[in-house]
């Protein structure tokens, strides 16, 4: 499937981007977005991003995104469930 955007045409060139460094980076933040709100798992959203599920991984800390997101009690729970 594919999604087209419009955007302007200078936004890659105002972002120091070119047009194919632009759309990864949009494809990237995408794919972080639907992870950190839980529509995407992180294999899921590596397959969106073009990268492998490492890269994804080690690349979320630029856009302030958490690998391992879960609550007090749930991180406990998974320490009994161990």
């Amino acid at each position: 499937m594919q999604i087209l955007v419009d955007v302007p045409s200078n936004l890659p060139d105002a972002l120091q981007r070119t047009p194919q460094e632009f759309a990864q980076e949009a494809r990237m933040a995408m794919a972080v977005k639907l992870y950190e709100m839980k529509r995407l798992s992180s294999g899921m959203a590596a397959t969106l991003a073009g990268v492998s599920r490492v890269a994804f991984l080690g690349d979320l800390h630029r856009y302030g995104v958490a690998v391992i997101d879960l609550s007090e009690e749930e991180l406990a729970a998974d320490v009994t469930n161990a």
